[in-house]
């Protein structure tokens, strides 16, 4: 079988790695693997016309979130042997899902494989922001020492409301890391836990109420037609003033002008995430520009923890296709042409 594989080119590090594993030379240390199994593995750095002609005769197709290549319809129908569209992480928005399932194509992803890094992240940007940390770091490396110009801007995490939107593996790993914190938490998801509330010290309430009562919102749900764009224009006008939105979800969860126009006006008081759209995100993104966030590229979810999670999942995957095995049902995005994730089910 032919593989192909989208990741990372190969850039010189300041110091050695050894753990690194997310690049198209260590590819998760896929490249021995394949090889045991006399199967062709072809990595790419660029997932557009260099895809074109591994599409006639690949069976597989691996890539991440963190540097997804887009696999539409279009692909598809032009790659007649795809058996396996398989994300190396959370998340697989970058496959046109319906596309697959209509030709029988199953999509993986390694449930749970970064819910613990992007957790931790989510948590220090929600802290970084409120603490107005970009703005005293840059005095720091700026030479500055003018106090009133950060404390001014700079609160307690302690007694606000944070909101969480979607309550999933990572959303509840969230619950769980700031309810020391002495937070009002509350949550809005599609599907509640009312198993969990008391134990995570969290409040079910409908999404209306989350944006408009929450100091903080944190954003963990999937990219679904329902989510697509979700926070418009509209809804971050009813945010409280002053409040702070962190998003490690994905970046067309928001409307891309109407955030940069909310931080301008000073209706938000701050925006910080990771995920972007589109992704590798161009230059000239407005976001990269605007007033009040603390942004960083997509790597909430790549830890070096991570990356050996993510490997040990893949091949566990990879390993049940080759042996005609079934695989664990939480892995399964599409399988028996439809789709099955309870997330992306979503109507």
């Amino acid at each position: 079988m032919k593989i192909v594989a989208v990741l990372p080119p190969v850039v010189e590090l300041p110091e050695p790695s050894p753990g690194y594993l997310f690049n198209v030379e260590k590819a998760y240390n896929l490249h021995e693997y394949f090889a045991s199994k006399g199967h062709d593995f072809i990595t790419l750095s660029d997932a557009n016309e260099s895809l074109e002609p591994h599409l006639a005769d690949m069976s597989i197709f691996i890539c991440s979130p963190f540097y997804p290549a887009y696999l539409t319809k279009e692909k598809i129908d032009r790659a007649p042997n795809l058996k396996m569209a398989l994300t190396a992480g959370v998340g697989s928005d970058h496959f046109d899902l319906e596309a697959c399932a209509a030709r029988n194509i199953t999509v993986a992803e390694v449930t749970g494989s970064n819910v613990v890094s992007v957790a931790e992240h989510a948590v220090m940007q929600i802290l970084i922001l409120l603490r107005n940390f970009v703005g005293g770091h840059e005095q720091a490396i700026n030479g500055e020492w003018n106090l009133p110009k950060v404390g001014a801007y700079a609160h307690d995490l302690e007694r606000k409301t944070v909101g969480i939107f979607g309550f999933g593996r990572i959303g509840q790993r969230v619950a769980a890391r700031l309810r020391p914190f002495d937070v009002k938490l509350v949550y809005n998801d599609p599907y509640r836990r009312e198993d969990l509330e008391a134990e995570l010290g969290v409040e079910y309430v409908p999404f209306d109420e989350l944006v408009e009562t929450s100091d903080a919102i944190t954003i963990h749900a999937p990219l679904t037609e329902q989510t697509d764009t979700l926070f418009n224009r509209d809804v971050l006008s009813r945010t409280k003033k002053g409040a702070y939105i962190v998003n490690t979800a994905r970046g067309k969860i928001m409307e891309t002008d109407a955030l940069v126009d909310s931080l301008k006006s000073g209706h938000l008081a701050g925006y910080a995430g990771d995920t972007w759209y589109p992704q590798p995100a161009p230059a000239d993104h407005p976001w990269r520009q605007m007033p009040k966030q603390a942004m960083t590229v997509h790597y909430s979810g790549m830890t070096l923890e991570a990356q050996h999670r993510i490997e040990i999942g893949t091949k566990a995957i990879l390993d049940n296709f080759f042996e005609g095995k079934a695989q664990k049902q939480e892995d399964l995005i599409v399988e028996g042409g439809e789709i099955v994730s309870p997330s992306y089910k979503i109507k």
